[in-house]
């Protein structure tokens, strides 16, 4: 089973040349060259032409993705025509509402020589973006992953700050079924307060049992904790084990049914396990 770890996905400012440059040391899954939200419009062609130069360096274990500015904006376009042919592995698209800005995004990308892998990404950070969520999922061959951007959307919502993590529960599930009809991977949104330890280990675990595949995250100190909690434990991984070969057994009897630990096993259940299996020994090998 072939896949890529996206436990953590690590915000970088594209206009923050010392943090680009560590950006590559770090444990995180995924790094996100942030060329919108995170710098100021004067600073927007500059941070680009760092990012073009970050992403000319040799590819390690990380997926490296940019975040450009929406086509709706002055450097949109221009993003998504110099970062075609960059050597990043995704571009991820801001405050998308419709299918539409996807399809758009996708057409200029293949008038500037894209190559076929170069994939997509997308923000759900909008309401209109978060209601046709299914329709944007299904709007490119290129789509990959759709990441959460809960503060944006909580503002639009209008709601309280510390109201985000159960508050917006029913968004994020409608957009984790839209991921898994699709067959994409999904990102939760990130978490703000770098000195809540407890509150970050909470988020992700909320995240987790949403079905998300990782988390963002603003700082690298919040790697570990994400790294921790969308991997599979030691213990995961031996329950998955046993699962499999417990059904296996069964299976070689006629059964499509077994026990473990007083629990009915079915093939979904050992699908599941192996899935896991194979998670826990993309990130040992990465060790």
């Amino acid at each position: 089973m072939s896949f890529r770890l996206r436990r953590s996905a690590l915000y970088v400012p594209g206009s923050n040349q010392r943090a680009l440059a560590k950006a590559a040391g770090l444990a995180a899954d995924a790094l996100i060259l942030d060329l919108e939200d995170a710098v100021l419009p004067g600073a927007k062609p500059a941070a680009r032409d760092q990012v073009l130069e970050a992403l000319a360096a040799p590819p390690g274990r990380q997926e490296r993705v940019v975040r450009v500015n929406g086509l709706d904006t002055a450097w949109g376009a221009d993003d998504l025509r110099a970062l075609a042919r960059s050597g990043a592995d995704a571009l991820l698209l801001p405050k998308i509402d419709d299918a539409d800005m996807v399809e758009a995004a996708g057409s200029l990308l293949e008038a500037s020589g894209a190559p076929d892998d170069l994939a997509l990404w997308v923000m759900a950070e909008t309401p209109g973006g978060v209601l046709d969520i299914r329709q944007i999922a299904a709007a490119s061959r290129r789509l990959a992953v759709i990441v959460m951007g809960t503060n944006d959307l909580a503002r639009a919502l209008r709601m309280p700050a510390a109201a985000t993590l159960d508050g917006l529960e029913t968004a994020r599930s409608l957009c984790v079924l839209a991921a898994r009809a699709e067959g994409l991977d999904i990102l939760d949104g990130v978490f703000g307060d770098l000195e809540d330890a407890a509150g970050l280990r909470a988020s992700c675990q909320q995240g987790r049992r949403l079905g998300f595949d990782g988390k963002t995250l603003i700082h690298p100190s919040q790697i570990p904790v994400a790294n921790e909690m969308f991997g599979v434990s030691a213990e995961e991984a031996a329950l998955a084990t046993e699962i499999i070969a417990a059904w296996e057994a069964a299976a070689r009897e006629g059964s499509g049914v077994a026990v473990v630990r007083g629990r009915m096993v079915e093939q979904l259940h050992a699908d599941e396990a192996r899935r896991l299996l194979a998670l826990h020994q993309a990130t040992t090998e990465e060790k």
